[in-house]
């Protein structure tokens, strides 16, 4: 796949009030391709439109919500939940994910990254983290907060998915009508939507449908594994068949993600990327604290590593 290796402008659109630059940057780092993060305001569209007429660069991808709703302050992607208790805030999420489809389309991507929602209320998660960075993974107490998510997890499950399956079946519509798929992202919360059995249930559920898969982040996975709610390569064997993109970064112990590429080694990209189908986009979704020359420096070593794939 041309282009295969991507930077999100997550890591660089914060800096820009112009998208034509902004995208000279990632070009100028050595990526050909970008995906367009969520965050990004519309006065960055125009830019970027001309960075892409100008073939400065492709965008491969759009990460929902593209543009940023502009009644919200700040980079929130999940402000708006398929999953909310509100009909008005599930609505917006709609609303704000077709206008993601549709820009998609004006860039000539042909795929977006979407967030899927809650289950539960935060904390939970955090609670877990700070637990294992103090040394008190699977300890006594550690095991018994972990059990109790795990069940009231359970218990929330069968409305949550009801309600995603509910805006996925509407937004099908407009991906099918603007050849754009959807990639339901592997999440870095246990609250969050999809658990690696709840990907299990939608995956079939939408057996067969061109137009839905999932997005593997591989330092949201490595996050709940660190945790142990999930085996990664288990979880990537199962979504392989059905990606639809990835995003790369790295993770300090247990939680500290959008790390640059062995940085810290807890992702072993060695051992998974084989697993992902060659015809599958890689972009790098790194920390705006991320900095550039170390970032160009590990895009060479997984040049170096891995580019007969690429």
């Amino acid at each position: 796949m041309q282009d295969r290796l991507r930077l999100s402008s997550c890591w660089n659109g914060h800096r820009y009030q112009d998208g034509l630059i902004m995208a000279g940057e990632a070009k100028d780092m050595g990526f050909s391709g970008i995906e367009i993060s969520h965050g990004t305001p519309v006065t960055l569209i125009p830019g970027l439109l001309k960075a892409v007429q100008l073939k400065v660069v492709t965008v491969g991808s759009l990460h929902a919500p593209c543009p940023a709703p502009v009644e919200v302050q700040g980079d929130m992607p999940d402000r708006y939940e398929f999953t909310s208790a509100r009909d008005e805030e599930r609505r917006r999420a709609v609303s704000l994910t077709v206008a993601t489809i549709e820009m998609a389309a004006r860039f000539g991507a042909d795929r977006i990254v979407l967030h899927l929602g809650r289950a539960l209320g935060t904390g939970g998660t955090e609670k877990l983290e700070d637990m294992a960075l103090n040394g008190g993974l699977f300890g006594r107490p550690y095991v018994k907060h972990k059990l109790e998510m795990v069940v009231a997890r359970q218990k929330a499950s069968v409305k949550a998915l009801e309600q995603v399956k509910r805006a996925l079946d509407e937004l099908l519509l407009h991906a099918e009508k603007h050849g754009v798929k959807i990639g339901m992202e592997t999440r870095s919360h246990y609250e969050q939507v999809p658990t690696m059995q709840e990907m299990e249930v939608l995956l079939a559920h939408y057996e067969g449908c061109p137009w839905i898969g999932t997005w593997h982040d591989f330092g949201h996975v490595q996050r709940q594994a660190n945790l142990g709610f999930l085996d990664h390569r288990e979880y990537l064997e199962m979504n392989a068949p059905r990606l639809v993109g990835c995003h790369v970064h790295d993770v300090g112990w247990p939680h500290k993600d959008h790390q640059i590429p062995f940085s810290s080694g807890e992702v072993d990209f060695a051992g998974l990327l084989p697993l992902v189908p060659e015809d599958v986009p890689l972009v790098w979704e790194m920390s705006p604290r991320q900095k550039r020359l170390q970032i160009m420096a590990a895009r060479e070593e997984w040049m170096r590593r891995f580019g007969d794939t690429l």
